[in-house]
């Protein structure tokens, strides 16, 4: 790290200390990378330089249209920006610039321009409030932002409470003062900054079980790492692959599924703003998609429709987000004929490390710990489960978890003993004989909904502020089509009724408060919540009455 091109060194000076960082290991060829590596540069000025500049990159509508971008006009865009950060916003590497748009050409230009730039990119979902906003924000010291003019209501109310925001440029806008005005004059050249291997180039939040975000804080040479294992070794990608999904870029889910894994072996990508399970199977046969990234909730609804629709082009899907049901992948297999590549990722370890190739599916199984990665079950005392022992998942590999400034760091890294700087995932697992994993439940009390992480406490923090809610607890239940739902028992003050008009008040006051994904979808009015001597809610008690 004395390597740095930082001129800010805000994220580097809140990394954890040293002996709680993760155990790196960097085994493979592929991952011997130089000391000074900018990813965006590998990913993309690459590519045009070794001769694919004129190779599609992008696809999309634009007004019902197909668009397409190459390579070039790509890194045309994404050069063009960069300048306009650093000569007009004035920025200097190490500075974070907040990334908010949906999925489309000009979020995936931004995240270039920045990473380019030598800043710290923070990515943030198009359905987060300004409440939620002002929190990552607050966190990570956010100085500037490129908004899409769609979501500017939220990003200024959250700019207004938030003392570091000076600065926001909205794009897909045209008008005087936009993103577009300003780069207009630009050159598309760029002299990208020669940050080094392990300089941050992106803060990747993700909610933890009081609610309160965490920043997991990922280098240049993590982001070729999630390039150049999980795709390599499950997905095999050739330049003549078209990837797809439902994943915002926001999510390092959707970042490396419809971006990053693409442009790393030559490919291109599909990015549509908004997709149902029936219009991302148009968008397979329109685009002639063949590889597809989404969450088992989507690959469920997709078998009973996917009989309208030509699949031909299909060759693999990718599930991850929460647990893959087999009655899941079995429904999809039997429309489609293809069967889901299952596997566990996590923000902090930015992408997936346990998986499986088609031909190496196990029924029930998430799969093996990947080329690159190594995993474990272990007990309470760190020490390895045998096989059908349900145990904690831990896991290292080139990559880990380093939270910006968040005293959980001690939590997700073991700092002692014989799994000294391990990542433990939150999950529970168990193995069989031959090293396949399967999991068991969450090992904490997040709600894993449709792919979407919800912390249970935050959901509870928004019912409470609603006149009639006296006490509530928010646990995750059980759910075919979504895995777990969010469902809230409620206790109402005196002079409230709970009858179906309340259930909807409440759920649309949840709506209106945070992100509408949380909100509750069921609502159980009770007297009263069980809780220890001590005051604490027993939250498992509410798990098991369903």
């Amino acid at each position: 790290m004395e390597h740095t091109a930082h001129v800010d060194t805000f994220v580097r000076d809140n990394l954890p200390p040293k002996n709680r960082w993760p155990q790196l290991v960097f085994e493979l060829p592929e991952l011997q990378y130089p000391r000074r590596l900018n990813c965006a540069a590998e990913l993309l000025d690459r590519m045009v330089a070794g001769g694919g500049g004129e190779r599609t990159v992008i696809r999309t509508l634009v007004e019902s249209k197909a668009y397409s971008c190459t390579y070039r006009a790509l890194l045309d865009r994404a050069n063009q920006i960069a300048h306009v950060l650093s000569e007009d916003l004035k920025l200097k590497p190490g500075n974070r610039v907040l990334l908010r748009a949906p999925n489309n050409p000009m979020m995936a230009a931004c995240w270039f321009a920045v990473i380019k730039a030598g800043l710290v990119a923070v990515p943030t979902m198009p359905l987060l409030r300004s409440t939620e906003l002002k929190q990552i924000i607050d966190k990570a010291r956010v100085g500037a932002a490129l908004c899409d003019l769609r979501l500017k209501e939220e990003m200024e109310l959250a700019r207004a409470g938030c003392r570091d925001m000076k600065q926001v440029l909205y794009f897909n806008d045209g008008g005087a003062g936009s993103l577009e005005r300003n780069l207009a004059a630009k050159s598309t050249r760029f002299n990208n900054v020669d940050t080094a291997a392990d300089d941050a180039c992106m803060i990747a939040f993700t909610s933890g079980t009081t609610g309160r975000p965490k920043g997991t804080v990922h280098f240049h040479r993590d982001v070729l790492a999630m390039c150049d294992c999980f795709p390599r070794s499950c997905l095999m990608p050739t330049q003549n692959d078209i990837f797809c999904g439902t994943p915002p870029l926001a999510f390092t889910f959707g970042l490396g599924g419809l971006l990053c894994f693409p442009m790393r072996f030559g490919a291109s990508t599909v990015l549509m703003e908004r997709l149902t399970p029936d219009t991302l199977l148009g968008t397979i046969e329109n685009f002639k998609a063949t590889i597809c990234f989404t969450a088992p909730t989507y690959y469920r609804q997709m078998a009973g429709l996917a009989r309208n629709h030509d699949l031909g082009s299909l060759k693999k899907c990718v599930s991850a987000g929460e647990a893959l049901p087999d009655s899941t992948r079995q429904l999809f297999k039997e429309a489609s004929g293809i069967e889901i590549i299952d596997g566990i990722g996590a923000t902090e370890m930015i992408h997936i490390f346990i998986s499986h190739t088609p031909e190496r599916v196990r029924r029930g199984a998430t799969g093996y710990a990947i080329p690159g990665y190594e995993a474990k079950v272990i007990d309470e005392a760190g020490m390895p489960c045998a096989a059908g022992v349900v145990g904690r998942l831990a896991v290292k590999g080139p990559t880990g978890c380093r939270y910006l400034a968040d005293a959980r760091q001690k939590d997700y890294v073991i700092s002692k003993g014989n799994m000294r700087g391990w990542n433990l995932t939150g999950d529970a697992y168990k193995t069989d004989a031959d090293g396949y994993f399967y999991y068991q439940a969450r090992t904490d009390d997040m709600i894993i909904s449709a792919g979407y992480n919800i912390a249970g406490p935050e959901v509870e923090a928004a019912l409470l502020q609603h006149p009639a809610v006296a006490e509530c607890g928010v646990v995750g239940v059980a759910d075919a089509e979504r895995g777990q739902i969010v469902k809230a028992c409620v206790v109402l003050k005196s002079g409230y009724t709970g009858n179906e008009p309340m259930v909807k008040e409440l759920q649309e006051f949840v709506k209106k408060t945070i992100a509408l994904y949380k909100y509750p979808r069921s609502v159980q009015f009770v007297a009263s919540l069980p809780r220890t001597e001590t005051g604490k809610l027993q939250r498992f008690r509410l798990r098991q009455a369903g």
